[in-house]
């Protein structure tokens, strides 16, 4: 017996009498679900002509062209992962992934085992620790990594991407001294002497970075070809990536000129600057390469993240008095940012962790809107992670759209009510007080952040649990989403907060036929089989990009 009533939709043909056209191909014995006129149906066939959908429905369905059994398993629409950081998956990928290791001990291990079996690296490069994972659960120090590589220089970016850990060579390169000041938006953390211990958060990276020779030209291709057939392999046909640079622009176009780009990417231009001047020249790119492509966006950070103690509060953290996180941008500052962007036609898209932030980046839309009228842009913020309750319903007031990403819930609750306390925790990850005031949710991993499989996120918007379950009923399980609500979060309403949802999000007549097949119904497997969901194979365009039906 199914949870949901669903309602069998079938469709009568909406062009003329196909012919058999290699370009036509019909999917019989599915076991199919998707968005259509706001509410969930299933289908059996579906029919797609030129890489779009031309039919969905019932049994009644003629069968045209190429038919494909798929022998009942289940078909999705594309998955859209609305924020995450593609090239740096591709440089996971390359790099040294620690993400995950639970204690110190082993996270070194890793490290000793990667450096010695890359001898001819200038620098040992990775990351993914988290030490919040760690029975000590402090920050690692430069002594620590010196242990196991003391001849090179090491530089290790925290799992959330907002603090960076390097040995002592790696200081030494970078000139880090007892007079190295904090930069604005950033903390050099130190010892009781002063000296710094070798982790760095935020701004303060830079110190170190700068300092790391650039990829080449060759590292990038590959680092980006890895990440494509990474996100096709775990059904991720669409992603927005959350601030890229004008060179990664035009690798971008170059993959999607030569046919390559078999994951569609919605871009956002990396801040105001340089960059930003450089890529807006000819405004907004809608769509580039049959929707393969588009730039149209902006992402600005306002904080740092939880973890680090970065994101930015209004009162100090319950676990440490005295620090309320690091705001990248005094209020005038960010207005500024803000206002170039809208002026110029961009949506958006603020990186806001902290409820200080969050009322900050709130602020800077007002005054935006305010000046430059509504214009449609969908503005969003990113994470909306801490929210004051008084700050939430603002969400509404000014039409932003809450990009919001399930797993940060899930791998934060060991430690996020600690930082925050019982009462601020209630505005955080507060998804169902954002959808029942009619706020919409693009949801996403924030990979490499997170782990890249969209099932995880699936399963963590459901439950609320780990992967073991726990706890039992989830962690406050009054916020956590329904099936529907999930699969919309990351479908129809991810490609709505893109401006695409003409074209994505939903297998209907005349959009992309961008779907992907999987191993078990989604909407009947008990839940804590759901971040268990393998990919079968992975459809954009009418095309085949990822087959693993074996």
């Amino acid at each position: 017996m199914k949870n949901l009533l669903f309602t069998v939709f079938t469709v009568a043909a909406l062009f003329s009498a196909c012919t058999n056209d290699a370009d036509v191909k019909t999917f019989v014995n599915a076991n199919g679900y998707t968005i259509y006129n706001d509410s969930l149906i299933s289908f059996q066939k579906m029919i797609i002509e030129d890489g779009k959908v031309r039919q969905v429905g019932g049994e009644e369905l003629s069968e045209m062209g190429e038919v494909i059994d798929v022998q009942g398993k289940t078909i999705l629409p594309g998955l859209i992962d609305a924020h995450a950081h593609v090239m740096g998956l591709g440089f996971q990928e390359l790099n040294i992934n620690v993400a995950g290791i639970e204690t110190l001990e082993a996270t070194l291990d890793s490290i000793k085992a990667y450096a010695e079996a890359n001898p001819e690296l200038e620098w040992i490069q990775g990351r993914g620790w988290n030490q919040t994972l760690w029975p000590e659960n402090e920050f690692p120090t430069a002594a620590d990594l010196d242990k196991v590589v003391p001849d090179r220089p090491v530089w290790l970016t925290r799992v959330d991407g907002h603090a960076g850990w390097g040995n002592t060579k790696a200081m030494e390169m970078a000139n880090i001294s007892q007079d190295t000041p904090d930069p604005q938006g950033g903390k050099v953390i130190r010892d009781r002497t002063g000296k710094a211990t070798g982790v760095f958060i935020d701004a303060a990276e830079s110190y170190v970075t700068q300092h790391i020779p650039a990829p080449t030209a060759e590292e990038r291709r590959l680092a980006l070809e890895k990440a494509l057939e990474k996100m096709a392999s775990e059904g991720i046909t669409s992603v927005h990536d959350a601030g890229i640079p004008a060179q990664t622009w035009e690798l971008y176009k170059k993959f999607a000129d030569e046919g390559n780009m078999i994951t569609r990417i919605y871009a956002m231009i990396g801040g105001t600057g340089n960059d930003f001047d450089e890529l807006s020249k000819n405004g907004p790119i809608k769509s580039y390469a049959n929707d393969r492509l588009a730039l149209r966006s902006v992402k600005i950070s306002a904080d740092g993240a939880l973890g680090s103690r970065g994101a930015a509060m209004k009162e100090p953290y319950s676990d440490d008095p005295g620090n309320r996180g690091l705001l990248f941008y005094e209020q005038d500052e960010l207005n500024e940012m803000v206002d170039k962007s809208v002026s110029n036609g961009y949506q958006t898209n603020i990186h806001a962790i902290g409820d200080r932030a969050n009322d900050v980046v709130l602020n800077a839309f007002e005054q935006a809107i305010d000046e430059f009228g509504d214009q449609g842009l969908r503005h969003r913020i990113e994470h909306a992670q801490i929210v004051s309750l008084e700050d939430i319903p603002r969400f509404k007031e000014l039409d932003l759209i809450a990009s919001m990403q399930a797993t940060h819930a899930t791998s934060d609750m060991n430690m996020a009510e600690d930082r925050v306390g019982s009462e601020r925790i209630k505005g955080g990850y507060a998804w169902q007080k954002f959808l029942d005031q009619g706020t919409v949710i693009a949801n996403g991993s924030d990979f490499p952040v997170e782990h890249v499989n969209p099932f995880f996120g699936l399963y963590s918007s459901v439950t609320r649990q780990d992967h073991e379950g726990n706890p039992p009923n989830g962690w406050y399980p009054e916020e956590r989403l329904s099936r529907e609500e999930t699969l919309r979060s990351f479908t129809l309403d991810a490609a709505f907060a893109a401006h695409q949802e003409d074209v994505l999000g939903s297998l209907e007549p005349g959009k992309w036929a961008d779907f992907i097949i999987i191993d078990r119904d989604f909407f009947e497997v008990p839940a804590i089989e759901i971040w268990q969901t393998k990919v079968l194979e992975t459809w954009v365009a009418g095309d085949k990009v990822y087959g693993n039906s074996d």
